[in-house]
């Protein structure tokens, strides 16, 4: 293959994956505007709702069918967790719901272990063609393809909801100013429980495609981890920035695997997006489009 071909390839898979990455960096920008809290227990929820999707899937559903039960089991399984969880911690200091969220990551992670086992699992039958696509001299594995058109459709219709739905509104004044969306009627407990809802739906559908492109296991938790270098590199509370970093980061991690593999053998895919993320915050601390705190004393 030539050494063009070969980095157009590259290139044009890490965009595709990184469009799942941007999804699930969605729901940790989300928790974050809202309240401040980063989620640890990311990776686990996305592990969740891809064996939910699994379960129905394998049972017989259509996969879009099971894709939309998985979405609607995530909105209920997102408002119970901040109910049960965290609705008593509103107020409290962020590091106090920074810790639950490792507790939760610890206990999402031994329910999926109790139910669903560790042994890796694949979609059967296969809901994408194992033949390739070929654009000129690009080739793509069809399960890309279908798997960033998924993810770019339901980046979208986020964006279109926190920018037009009274709801989605409503979200974006509360992590704008909590006080004066609180005087005029927001409801801090309701903007709270519909992040970690919407969260968990963005996670399970970012699981659900990424076990489709390489088989599910509990290792599909530590790649919804993997999004968190995604996460910063945009800026811990932007939108735009989350769907940027995702497909950054993508592109980063399979350059990173194709040409410093030979180099540094090992799963250097798995650590460079780190290593940039601490490169990257030694210059810009608050990513590209986060918000700079300015303190004035």
């Amino acid at each position: 293959m030539e050494p063009l071909e070969l980095f157009l390839m590259t290139l044009v898979t890490g965009i595709m994956v990184g469009g799942i990455y941007a999804l699930v960096a969605l729901g940790w920008v989300l928790i974050y505007k809202c309240s401040g809290v980063l989620n640890l227990a990311m990776g686990e929820m996305t592990l969740i709702g891809a064996y939910v999707s699994l379960t129905f899937y394998s049972m017989g559903v259509p996969f879009l069918l099971a894709l939309l039960i998985s979405l609607i089991i995530g909105f209920i399984l997102g408002i119970l967790t901040e109910r049960i969880f965290l609705d008593k911690l509103i107020g409290e200091p962020v590091l106090s719901v920074i810790m639950v969220t490792v507790g939760l990551s610890f206990f999402f992670k031994g329910v999926v272990e109790l139910i669903w086992s560790t042994d890796t699992k694949v979609f059967t039958p296969a809901v994408f063609s194992i033949e390739p696509l070929k654009f000129g001299p690009i080739i793509v594995g069809e399960v890309y393809l279908w798997s960033f058109i998924a993810a770019i459709i339901l980046l979208v219709i986020f964006v279109c909801f926190f920018k037009y739905t009274r709801w989605g509104l409503a979200m974006q004044a509360c992590a704008d100013d909590e006080m004066a969306a609180l005087s005029i009627g927001v409801s801090a407990r309701f903007v709270y429980a519909a992040a970690w809802a919407i969260a968990f739906m963005a996670a399970g559908v970012g699981g659900t495609l990424l076990g489709n492109i390489n088989g599910l296991n509990i290792s599909v938790g530590y790649l919804g981890l993997l999004v968190l270098p995604a996460v910063v590199l945009g800026g811990l509370n932007s939108v735009p920035g989350a769907i940027v970093g995702g497909i950054a980061i993508g592109v980063l991690q399979n350059l990173s695997g194709v040409y410093l593999d030979r180099y540094f053998p090992g799963a250097v895919k798995d650590i460079a997006p780190f290593v940039f993320m601490a490169i990257f915050l030694l210059f810009k601390p608050y990513g590209l489009w986060g918000w700079e705190r300015i303190e004035r004393v």
